[in-house]
């Protein structure tokens, strides 16, 4: 916990630095800034989608380890997906009431024109199934990626044990330990590039332009986030003739660690002891749902990933369809299933698909001083998600296990 207000005070101090030194409108400044600035977007990139596709096979690889309790397993499942897919469609209804503005392409360093006007949706989904393994890497599409590391992760969680299938499954979590240290790394130094981000953004505040925007935006996420906690969840429970205020009074620690904590797996132990002991949840569910839902039910992740890769393909002059928009509303559902322990997942998993469709990711960086409080309010809402999933499994199995 200290940790974690320490980092947010670095956070908030280099916002407030960043937002001043904007303010000066000084060229050498504003110079240094843009540099800095377009050197973290560079290493988001770098980093993003490798990152995600490790994070996707690992997560598959867990699941084809799991040999017992079949029932809880298949009941974690359903609600999860059931609960990510309603929190990423109330993202996109939020979208569409709110409608945030494009922040102008004048503003923006490059120019992108996602998918080219006359390729077909059709043409676009075929596009996706990779004809090779070395092209998607080489072209950086990276829902192909994606594609690929679900089917290897699937391979390897389906391969029988032996020896071969131990090496690949150390071989994948090294890897993935090499990159998760390489993404400390970048975010202990992040409170530089959020002042370089910072300074842009309050350079660029031009007629209140990009303010209002990013403020419909961030109206839209924290709206579609407030929906979910507030109304869908507790209508899960009652579905399930569970009272959501006995729930939510037996979970709240768990809740607030998270709200202040940003990170679903350091708040696992409170929620493990608050399910049981608070909750009175069979440790049989909750010790096997909890570990699971920490690394799979991500509700705000879906609905930030959708509204952001929404956000951030208007701004590149795309073209929504509502197809298109259902089928990332598809993508991000996924996606979030396969933010496997993944730090500031959400972030990585956004900027890795922008990158793959040519989109604008600096917007991304106009985003990410926000992305703080964002971040907050999500992971309190996957906790509570996690927590519902938990208490509607146990009602369900209660006797049978």
């Amino acid at each position: 916990m200290k940790k974690s207000n320490r980092q947010l005070i670095w956070w908030l101090g280099a916002l407030v630095l960043g937002a001043v030194l904007g303010l000066l409108k000084s060229d050498a400044i504003n110079a240094v800034c843009n540099f800095v600035a377009t050197v973290y977007t560079r290493l988001f990139q770098f980093l993003a989608v490798p990152t995600v596709a490790l994070a996707i096979m690992t997560t598959l690889i867990s699941f084809g380890r799991q040999k017992s309790t079949r029932s809880i397993f298949l009941h974690t499942i359903t609600y999860t997906l059931l609960t990510t897919l309603v929190a990423a469609l109330v993202g996109l209804v939020m979208y569409k009431v709110i409608s945030p503005e494009s922040i102008p392409q004048k503003m923006l360093s490059t120019q992108s024109a996602g998918i080219e006007g006359g390729t077909t949706f059709y043409d676009h989904i075929v596009s996706v199934i990779p004809n090779n393994i070395i092209q998607p890497l080489l072209s950086g599409n990276v829902l192909s990626i994606l594609l690929i590391a679900i089917a290897m992760g699937l391979g390897i969680a389906f391969m029988k044990e032996s020896e071969s299938k131990d090496v690949l499954v150390k071989g994948v979590l090294g890897i993935q330990e090499l990159f998760f240290i390489m993404i400390k790394a970048l975010i202990w130094t992040l409170p530089l590039g959020i002042a370089a981000f910072a300074a842009q953004l309050s350079a660029q505040l031009s007629g209140g332009i990009i303010l209002g925007s990013l403020g419909k935006w961030t109206a839209v996420i924290l709206a579609g986030n407030c929906i979910q906690f507030f109304i869908i969840l507790p209508l899960f429970l009652l579905a399930r003739k569970i009272n959501p205020l006995r729930v939510f009074k037996a979970m709240s620690p768990a809740v607030m660690m998270a709200l202040f904590t940003k990170s679903s797996a350091a708040t696992l132990p409170v929620t493990l002891s608050s399910a049981e002991n608070r909750l009175g949840a069979n440790p049989k569910v909750s010790r096997f749902v909890l570990p699971i839902c920490t690394t799979i039910n991500m509700n705000g992740c879906a609905a930030f990933i959708l509204v952001t890769s929404l956000f951030v393909m208007q701004c590149g002059g795309m073209n929504l369809s509502l197809p298109a928009m259902l089928l990332w509303v598809l993508i991000s559902v996924f996606a979030a299933v396969g933010n496997a322990g993944v730090p500031m997942g959400c972030f990585f998993l956004t900027v890795s698909l922008m990158t793959g469709i040519g989109a604008p990711v600096e917007v991304m960086g106009m985003i990410l001083p926000i992305y703080t409080i964002v971040d907050m309010v999500e992971t309190a809402e996957n906790v509570w998600s996690d927590s519902c999933v938990c208490a509607m499994t146990d009602k369900d199995l209660k006797g049978l296990l």
